[in-house]
């Protein structure tokens, strides 16, 4: 069945997370990031990692992808649902012992080639209503039609400047086998596709991939010690185009360059193929 795209401006209510010490260092370990930032608690306020209001959205998007498969999708096309691309905003900084809420709003359905794609804005406030954090969230239900005409009830902001920084600086990063078991509980985001390998199997992948938040995530930590000297609240945005899978254990390749405040990268797979494609980070 298509997707409607009288989905278009559809909101799912706010839900409220605690966010302590431990989810945060857990999230910030995972990923073997052991920035003091993420890990003091005598410093009475450990920093979240910048990617991870990724942790706070999942919750949400799996009741959005609820409420778009009772209204015109089956189950099956909503579990072909794909992550392809993401857009976060950083507004104020994310520390332990904090309550905060992030609710979404669907924004845009079109037809592409490979399916119905669609545009989610996530927004994450604290208690005294200020905005923390927003992403733009670009996915695709593959093999699935649009009904109805394209529909926007906003256009996400335009992405930054990006330039090819194949030639610039590049860097190993090292997956280990248990990548994406240790991602999945630390991060608290759950989909069999990266822990259960029958599963993936079944859905036509090569073996358990990688979440690609986990991958955004890897590289975001080498930038941030690279161009922000350690510091996460240096970033204001951060993002990119997920495609290639990566499998574990592997090695992936970092290559960044930076202009003017802007940060253009891109991550490769031990195959040279892109997983993360003109991905983008804004310094302050």
């Amino acid at each position: 069945m298509p997707l409607d795209s009288a989905v278009v401006g559809a909101s799912i209510p706010a839900q409220e997370h605690h966010v302590d010490a431990r989810w945060l260092m857990a999230y910030a370990a995972s990923l073997a990031d052991y920035n003091p930032l993420y890990m003091d608690t005598a410093a009475h306020a450990v920093q979240a990692h910048p990617v991870f209001p990724v942790c706070l959205e999942w919750p949400v998007i799996l009741n959005t992808r609820a409420i778009a498969a009772t209204q015109s999708l089956t189950q099956a096309e909503a579990a072909r649902g794909v992550h392809a691309s993401h857009d976060l905003h950083l507004y104020k900084p994310i520390t332990q012992d904090q309550v905060l809420a992030t609710a979404a709003t669907m924004i845009g359905v079109r037809q592409i080639k490979p399916g119905a794609a669609y545009t989610m804005r996530l927004d994450t406030h604290d208690q005294a209503g200020d905005l923390v954090a927003r992403t733009y969230q670009l996915g695709i239900y593959r093999g699935v039609d649009v009904q109805g005409s394209d529909r926007f009830s906003e256009e996400p902001p335009a992405l930054p400047a990006w330039h090819d920084p194949s030639n610039a600086h590049a860097e190993n990063i090292t997956i280990p086998a248990g990548a994406a078991h240790t991602y999945t509980e630390c991060a608290r985001i759950f989909n069999p596709i990266h822990t259960d390998r029958q599963i993936a199997l079944n859905a036509g992948l090569p073996d358990i991939i990688l979440h690609g938040t986990a991958t955004l995530a890897l590289a975001i930590s080498q930038l941030v010690n690279r161009y922000a000297d350690g510091k996460p609240s240096q970033i204001s945005r951060l993002g990119g185009r997920f495609a290639a899978m990566v499998l574990m254990p592997s090695t992936i390749t970092l290559e960044s360059r930076e202009d003017q405040g802007v940060i253009s990268y891109q991550v490769r797979t031990e195959q040279g193929d892109l997983a993360i494609a003109n991905g983008f980070v804004c310094l302050r």
